[in-house]
């Protein structure tokens, strides 16, 4: 629950957000985990929760989608990948359950982007945006608030910015650096988020009939 995850997706590509704190027990271990897996070229893992549990079930649907894309000469689509992560979590909730929650990202030029919310008593479900954690308290409302369908790329990285600020704001735990990945046309890789401001007035993110100040 003290890991934050947070997805958003747009018109032509996904984002993901995901803290990078590793702690123990109330030990900081390190600031730099990357909590977002790339599963292939063009699809992306957020996961939250036990970080045992979290490591080992993002490795395994890893390696089990690249041996599907080696034994069948195609990689598994999206909607495929997600019902896959589902039918591995409901199988394990029987035996013995991983503690994780998962934002799946991904983008085909016939589909499009596509963004699949997936906890870990294996529900499932295609959402435009989604989050995990505690840090879903914060950014839900405001994903609610501002989020539209149509935003571009810097508009989708501001709204990214707008969140993770409220989070760091008013979460007790410490949240100082996060992780931001895309999944568009081009493939997956990581933005900086170094270059998005929200201090001035007149940059505003325009969406549609509402407005991020």
């Amino acid at each position: 629950m003290s890991d934050c995850v947070i997805g958003l997706c747009g018109k032509d590509y996904v984002l993901l957000a995901a803290d990078a704190t590793a702690s123990f027990s109330i030990i900081l271990m390190k600031d730099s985990e990357d909590k977002i897996l790339k599963l292939d070229s063009n699809k992306l893992l957020a996961a939250s929760g036990e970080t045992g549990d979290r490591v080992q079930f993002t490795e395994y649907i890893q390696k089990n989608l690249n041996l599907y894309r080696f034994k069948n000469d195609r990689p598994l689509s999206t909607h495929g990948a997600a019902h896959y992560l589902r039918h591995e979590l409901a199988t394990a909730l029987r035996r013995n359950p991983y503690q994780t929650n998962l934002l799946l990202a991904g983008f085909e030029e016939e589909v499009g982007p596509s963004l699949y919310f997936i906890d870990y008593l294996s529900s499932m479900q295609k959402v435009p945006y989604g989050a995990h954690g505690y840090g879903s308290y914060f950014s839900l409302s405001i994903l609610d608030r501002y989020f539209n369908k149509e935003m571009d790329v810097k508009d989708g990285l501001k709204l990214l910015k707008k969140c993770i600020d409220e989070i760091q704001t008013r979460l007790l735990l410490n949240t100082p650096q996060f992780i931001v990945k895309i999944a568009d046309k081009n493939g997956t890789r990581e933005i900086a988020l170094d270059s998005v401001s929200l201090d001035d007035d007149e940059e505003q993110v325009e969406t549609g009939d509402k407005m991020v100040e």
